[in-house]
């Protein structure tokens, strides 16, 4: 037996034994023991398709063989999770026990009461792992996600987030530092804050037959590229990284819609400034875009979702593969507040699964420190923390990608999930296209935001749980 494969099942026992070094009050549970009751049952997991949740499936065998519960574990892509998941638990059908929600799913289906809280779980300690260790989650992303009117609704799965990204080549190039120095007085780096990450789009955007690090352009090239399609999460992004940097929101502390506050327009205004050094199509660009874009690279900069980051740096998916650099989201020079563009995201258990049980002891297992381990090790170090213990993994510190992983610590400091408003998908798409129009120039930031408060008043003056 191979070093490698002894190595590989001995994290495996480590983790449904839950007997890790130190655990103490571990002794005695295993998620064997627990799951003796309902051995031989059934559940229906959906899950989004991403590479993080395509890794997790090659595990699910391992809680299966541990526990005799046969997992349906189903991927599904972005749009059919969130349409197929909740009309399932709206409708009653209950084909599904758990269902992947991204925090703006919270607020409608909290709503209609279809999430199952597992507090009564959580108190039982049959079923629960003595060293589930919650203080460990990630914060503020797993309370503002599970937490709501004194109850819990499942655990943070995923910790999507939102880093800055930039070509390391360019800003290392001698003749480029020096001539970003000489106009803008400070030295040519990532990015800390959205004036500087302003100055950077304008001081790389050239025209074809410029010269960029010594070289002649064949076609044009652009100090920044960003998401602007009309939907997507166009919208949290202009919310998050810069509306909420300049001490803005649209809701207030009673959940009261002030879409046009004086931060707002401002902050959507800037935000507008920086398409002149845009790509002319990213009106059109989605989050899969953006990457896309980076990695062929025609852009010097960007905010791109880090998950997607993770399968671009890689040789063979893009020539500047090894040449990037990663900071945190940038602060606002000005501002008092900080905020970063975050999505985390769970798989909360059906009203209506008739294993509620069964599948509490799945999702706990999902979360379970070994298991993250395993699925950071399998994966080579290529992931997204959902536990502060997971950046001290060798895994994780000795990845290729640690530049990138101090950027999603550093984001992640300031990421909440969204407010759980029953209508929130309809009020992200009224405000969503009046933005675009606004980076597109068709309506100044003034009028996009007085119409839009006057559109988010007529679907609810109070949009807030």
């Amino acid at each position: 037996m191979s070093a490698k494969r002894r190595l590989w099942m001995s994290l495996v026992a480590v983790t449904l034994t839950a007997a890790a070094p130190g655990a103490g009050a571990t002794q005695g549970w295993s998620y064997k023991d627990a799951a003796k009751p309902y051995a031989g049952r059934s559940i229906t997991v959906l899950d989004e398709v991403t590479p993080l949740q395509e890794s997790m499936r090659t595990l699910v065998p391992e809680f299966e063989k541990a526990t005799g519960i046969k997992v349906d574990y189903q991927l599904l892509n972005h749009f059919e999770v969130i349409s197929k998941g909740q009309a399932d638990m709206l409708s009653g059908r209950g084909a599904y026990d758990a269902v992947m929600l991204h925090s703006p799913q919270m607020g409608l289906l909290l709503d209609a009461g279809v999430i199952r809280p597992v507090d009564d779980l959580l108190g039982n300690k049959t079923l629960t792992n003595p060293a589930l260790d919650r203080a460990d989650f990630i914060q503020p992303a797993a309370d503002s996600l599970t937490k709501f009117r004194g109850k819990t609704y499942g655990f943070l799965n995923w910790n999507y987030n939102v880093v800055y990204w930039a070509r390391g080549d360019l800003f290392g190039n001698p003749e480029e530092k020096a001539a970003f120095k000489k106009k803008y007085g400070y030295d040519l780096a990532p990015a800390k804050t959205l004036q500087q990450m302003r100055d950077i789009a304008e001081f790389f955007t050239r025209k074809k037959g410029e010269k960029l690090a010594g070289q002649t352009l064949d076609s044009d090239f652009y100090g920044i590229v960003m998401e602007g399609i009309k939907g997507g999460t166009t919208l949290w992004t202009v919310l998050n990284a810069f509306v909420k940097n300049f001490g803005g929101d649209i809701f207030d502390a009673e959940g009261k819609p002030t879409v046009n506050r004086p931060e707002n327009v401002a902050a959507v205004k800037f935000w507008a400034d920086l398409w002149k050094f845009s790509p002319p199509g990213q009106a059109e660009y989605s989050l899969i875009d953006v990457p896309t874009v980076m990695g062929n690279g025609i852009a010097a900069q960007t905010l791109a979702w880090s998950d997607f980051v993770l399968g671009i740096d890689q040789p063979g998916k893009s020539k500047l593969a090894g040449k990037f650099v990663y900071a945190g989201s940038p602060a606002n020079a000005q501002g008092t507040k900080r905020s970063a563009e975050t999505e985390p995201s769970g798989i909360v258990i059906s009203k209506h699964s008739k294993q509620p049980e069964a599948a509490y002891l799945f999702l706990q297992w999902m979360v379970d420190k070994s298991t993250q381990q395993m699925l950071f090790d399998k994966s080579g170090g290529a992931g997204v923390p959902i536990r502060n213990s997971t950046w001290a993994l060798p895994s994780v510190k000795q990845s290729k990608f640690a530049g990138l992983y101090v950027a999603m610590q550093e984001s992640l400091k300031y990421g909440r999930a969204k407010p759980k408003a029953p209508k929130l998908f309809e009020i992200m798409d009224v405000l969503v296209g009046l933005v675009q129009e606004v980076g597109l120039g068709k309506k100044g930031a003034d009028q996009a935001l007085k119409e839009g408060q006057e559109k988010v008043m007529a679907i609810c003056s109070k949009c807030t749980l």
